[in-house]
């Protein structure tokens, strides 16, 4: 059975690429802001969630890793950071946020998938 996984990005191509790319090994859910993020976490059991530090909304990516790394249901579920932002405190601020992993963009396919495959079995 496919582990199910939540992108939580704001650019639209983006979302679509990595929706196809993670479709053979996920069951995907995609959101760009805070609303929506809480929405699908409240209707479904997620086992990964890739996390964008830019979004839509009233929310970045960080301050929904820090609320739900701090709420018992949610805190097991493993946050993979993939963002555009490359700085040395970017990184800091998103392992400070609770992340378990941090990519920047771009990434190559294969060891995205691989992070992800194995994030998702550490977990069960």
């Amino acid at each position: 059975m496919k582990k199910r996984l939540l992108l939580v990005e704001d650019d639209k191509n983006t979302q679509n690429i990595y929706r196809k790319m993670f479709a053979l090994h996920f069951k995907v859910e995609v959101c760009d802001n805070d609303e929506e993020f809480y929405k699908l976490l409240k209707k479904f059991k997620f086992d990964i969630i890739i996390m964008d530090i830019s979004l839509k909304g009233f929310k970045d990516g960080l301050q929904l890793t820090k609320e739900i790394k701090s709420n018992p249901d949610y805190k097991n579920i493993p946050v993979i950071c993939l963002t555009a932002h490359a700085f040395p405190q970017d990184r800091e601020n998103a392992f400070e946020a609770g992340v378990d992993e941090f990519l920047t963009k771009p990434v190559e396919a294969s060891r995205l998938i691989q992070i992800l495959l194995n994030a998702a079995v550490k977990k069960t």
